[in-house]
């Protein structure tokens, strides 16, 4: 086998666990069985479509089993999959599309109107396939995506091109810093990057022996997965790529909006060991839940949570191993062009600090000028992770020669966070320079006096930004969702932060937002609320 390929993979445990559940969503189940002979009614119907070698197929879909499915099925077609972020409108869907080179579009029938209103801009897509949502009828110009899943046999499906490692899966990051980049993974560095986490032997060994690979360490159902947070976004594609590819099963949730009653009752109905989070966006509602009720639901199933992509505050963490302290707690710090940056692993038996992180075994921290920050010398400098990592964005070279960089002769992804190494080794990290706040000549990264605010009872949800002032350059804002009947004092609110960092690093103003309006993946668009910010208080950016 030319290098590690999800469909090669998925296919052979489909042989050794037909009867196992792949995939659950309420009532629906399907076995592992299922899940390889619909990706191959799937397969057939984009190869029927005339689509050559590595043409891109967007999944423009709520989580759900079709969203993994037709992955699947483009896998085995020899395509590339490329997420789409459901909330986007017109001109953002159109550049998507256009960008991607996207020839077919999997979609919800939801979605059926936006699409009518933009067809005629995306002439490349020869293919819509339409899955029934139970919202109006398949449209005459798509393809019911049930009557090709149902297609399907037991027989493989590939393209005249077989399959490679070489071929791509791409993840489209958000654009809050700039339109949305196409970042390019070879299927066989992330498999690697993955599953060699659970599964080692997959790191390092040849993949021409990826089926004994396979075959020895996929003996029985693996873990059951739940993804609370969208599966368009990469710590829930990427958590469930995982859990399948060690045999396992991945439940989603019916709810189209984050429903925590849903999510605690179906972890207890369907034993799930583990489910992917953001951050305190999901565990402070998670925890209010499980405080308000600590008898209603069975969670001893859970043995990890895992977050990535934002905050995820200590007290949060100490919450909710309160209520199971059986399980593990993994705060990943990465992001979609940089795999295995860090980790911050809590359990019964010790919480780490927020922002806090045990650096990956191919991590190094690298200042402006290109030296390699020294644990405890306070210098701060840019997160870099080598290893195994992509091998680009799609169509932008400029971002990608900036973005990868080579260092002391070897690769390493530089997507632009900073931190300080400290005298242990750990990492503390400040966040994106991006959106670092330049104040009376001192830089503030965001996330460090976030961090402090989200430790105050009556704050759900907090971002720091700085709006433009005369004296100070840029004067600290801190922009609150309030716990709903909470009430919150902006002088003690500016106290408490001195009290945890230094003055300089406190907000000069608390404005009160009924949203932060965070992303399904918990990611902040910092240029809205500076300019929110600065409105409020009479500046202009």
């Amino acid at each position: 086998m030319p290098g590690w390929n999800f469909a090669d993979v998925w296919e052979r445990i489909a042989q050794q666990l037909p009867d196992a559940d792949a995939q659950v969503q309420g009532e629906r189940r399907f076995t592992w069985s299922d899940f390889d002979r619909r990706a191959n009614g799937v397969a057939r119907a984009l190869l029927d479509a005339g689509v050559a070698e590595q043409d891109k197929v967007a999944q423009y879909l709520y989580n759900a089993p079709e969203y993994l499915e037709s992955m699947f099925a483009t896998f085995k077609a020899g395509l590339a999959p490329i997420n789409t972020n459901y909330r986007y409108l017109d001109d953002e869907l159109v550049y998507l599309w256009d960008n991607g080179d996207v020839v077919a579009v999997v979609f919800h029938g939801t979605f059926t109107d936006r699409i009518e209103g933009i067809r005629d801009r995306v002439p490349r897509v020869k293919l819509w396939l339409w899955v029934d949502d139970g919202e109006g009828a398949c449209p005459e110009w798509a393809t019911p995506y049930e009557a090709a899943a149902a297609a399907g046999t037991a027989e493989p499906v590939q393209g005249p091109w077989g399959r490679d490692g070489d071929h791509l899966l791409l993840l489209y990051t958000g654009g809050t810093t700039g339109m949305p980049k196409g970042v390019m993974w070879r299927q066989d560095d992330l498999f690697r990057t993955l599953v060699g986490t659970f599964i080692p032997a997959v790191r390092d060994n040849d993949p021409d022996d990826a089926m004994t690979i396979v075959r020895e360490a996929v003996t029985a159902p693996g873990m059951v997965g739940l993804p609370a947070c969208p599966l368009m976004h990469g710590t829930g594609c990427f958590t469930m790529l995982i859990v399948l590819s060690g045999g396992g099963c991945c439940v989603t949730l019916e709810s189209r909006h984050l429903d925590i009653d849903e999510m605690l009752t179906t972890i207890e109905r369907e034993r799930v060991n583990t489910t992917a989070i953001v951050g305190d966006a999901f565990a402070k509602p998670m925890l209010r839940a499980l405080d308000a009720s600590p008898d209603k639901y069975d969670i001893s199933s859970l043995f990890m949570i895992s977050s990535s992509g934002v905050m995820f505050s200590e007290e949060s963490k100490q919450g909710l191993l309160a209520h199971h302290g059986g399980m593990m707690i993994v705060d990943a710090f990465s992001s979609s062009e940089a795999l295995g940056m860090g980790q911050s692993v809590s359990s019964a038996g010790g919480t780490a600090s927020t922002a806090k992180f045990t650096l990956g075994e191919h991590t190094k921290v690298i200042t402006d000028d290109g030296r390699a920050v020294e644990p405890g010398s306070e210098e701060v400098g840019r997160v870099a992770v080598g290893g195994w990592q992509p091998i680009g964005y799609y169509k932008d070279p400029e971002k990608t020669a900036a973005t990868f960089i080579t260092f002391e002769g070897k690769r390493y992804s530089v997507p632009g966070d900073y931190a300080r190494v400290e005298a242990d080794g750990t990492l503390t990290l400040l966040g994106r320079g991006s959106v670092c706040i330049n104040t009376g000549g001192e830089k503030v990264y965001p996330e460090e006096v976030e961090e402090v605010l989200k430790t105050i009872d009556a704050v759900n949800d907090a971002v720091a930004v700085g709006v433009p002032d005369e004296k100070f350059g840029e004067a600290i804002t801190a922009v609150v969702e309030v716990v709903p009947g909470q009430h919150l004092d902006e002088g003690a609110v500016i106290a408490h932060v001195k009290s945890k960092l230094a003055a300089y690093k406190a907000p000069k103003r608390v404005l009160v937002i009924d949203t932060i309006g965070r992303a399904p993946n918990g990611k902040v668009d910092y240029k809205r609320l500076k300019s929110w910010a600065a409105e409020q208080v009479g500046a202009s950016t």
